[in-house]
Parts: structure tokens; C-alpha cells; sequence
């Protein structure tokens, strides 16, 4: 289950457990101004949870853009988006990359250690996920993707031997309540808060994510 933010945050998406998806998807775009697009979602066949884009190898189940307009039908607006989740409610919570934020992915583990390092380097974080496919995202500021490769080079790392992933435009994220087949839900590794509604750059936090990515190989 989700946490409870305490109640010196609980203007800032608070976090309920049973909230709908439609409401949690209005507030991403209300209170943080994120860009919201409904996906997939998940639906019993035969006992077993399957994907509603029909692909019984789907290897993002409940979790994708639904159409190949997606990019197009991404909005900010608070009532657009209770209008699309209103009409789908069961559709998962998907954030574009490229607008309001990137996402720099990387595996669990490596993210973990990298928590760890960034809170004794004292670097402000901004939001990150952690998926039921054992990635962490963490939020950074739109244009990561394009100097990511340039700034794990200057590090002395080749980007193809670390498995790090700048997310931008044309990409997305999966959000909290998310939920991925049988592997469960989308969680805040660090929830959205008043104090990291100003993203880090990419460059603030590309060391240790670098340095985490290289021990986990």
C-alpha cells in the first residue's frame, strides 16, 4: 500500500490508500502540473490478469499507451484528464517524458545504492519511482536524455556497458498506482513534495547513478 504523507504535506498529492486512479491522475496534472495520458489496464481472462490490448505476450501489461496518438492526446489540463479517465477508469497513469521532466532509469539495486550515496552528497532529489519490474526513475529536468551520454563519457563510463537510461521526449513513465500484470504496483521510491517540485539537473545527479550502475554490472 501506498503511504500516508504527514500532515504538513497533505496539500501535495496525498496518498490514500483505495484512491481511484482518476483522481490521482487529476492531481498529477492539478498540483504538479505533469502532462497525463491514459494507457492500458488490466483485465481478468480466465482467472489470470491480462493486458487490454489483447497481446497475451504483452511485456508491459496494464502498463502502456493504449493508442499511437499518445503523444497527441497527452494533457495538463485537470479536466481534460477527469474526462479521459472517466470514460476508461480502470486505465493506467502514464507521465511523457520530454515535457515537465525527464527520467533517468536505472535497476533497483543500483538506484538503492545510489539513494544512499546522493543522501550523504546531500543532493536534492526530486520525485522517484520504483516499478514492479525492479527499475527506479528518478525525475531530472527536461533535456537529460540528450546529455546524458556526453556526461557518463566525461565520468570515464561507456554508456553501453552501464544499464542507465535517459527517458525524453517520445518516451514515458509509469505512475503511482500503476499496476504492471501480477508484479504489482508503481511506487514513490520519493514521493512528490513541496520541497522537490524544483527538479535536479541531469548532470547533479548523473555520478552517482553512473557510479551505482558500474558496481551493479
Amino acid at each position: 500500500m501506498e503511504e500516508t504523507i504527514p500532515a504538513t504535506e497533505a496539500a501535495q498529492i496525498p496518498k490514500q490508500r483505495g484512491e481511484s486512479l482518476l483522481e490521482t491522475a487529476v492531481r498529477y496534472a492539478e498540483e504538479r502540473h505533469w502532462d497525463v495520458f491514459p494507457g492500458t489496464w488490466l483485465e481478468a481472462v480466465d482467472g489470470n490478469q491480462r493486458c487490454s490490448c489483447g497481446n497475451a505476450l504483452c511485456e508491459e501489461p496494464g502498463a502502456h499507451p493504449a493508442r499511437a496518438d499518445w503523444a497527441t492526446q497527452a494533457t495538463g489540463s485537470a479536466t481534460v484528464a477527469r474526462r479521459m479517465w472517466q470514460k476508461q477508469p480502470n486505465a493506467s497513469i502514464l507521465l511523457p517524458t520530454g515535457r515537465t521532466f525527464d527520467a533517468i532509469s536505472v535497476p533497483e539495486t543500483a538506484g538503492f545504492l545510489a539513494l544512499a550515496r546522493m543522501e550523504r552528497m546531500e543532493l536534492t532529489l526530486g520525485p522517484v519511482t520504483l516499478t514492479p519490474a525492479r527499475r527506479m526513475q528518478f525525475f531530472v529536468l527536461p533535456g537529460a536524455a540528450a546529455k546524458v551520454p556526453d556526461l557518463v563519457r566525461k565520468l570515464g563510463w561507456s554508456l553501453s556497458s552501464l544499464d542507465l537510461v535517459a527517458l525524453g521526449e517520445g518516451g514515458y513513465v509509469a505512475a503511482p498506482p500503476t499496476r504492471y500484470g501480477s508484479r504489482g504496483a508503481v511506487q514513490w521510491a520519493c514521493r512528490p513534495t513541496p520541497a522537490n517540485r524544483w527538479l535536479p539537473d541531469a548532470e547533479e545527479l548523473i555520478s552517482p547513478l553512473a557510479y551505482a550502475c558500474g558496481r551493479d554490472r
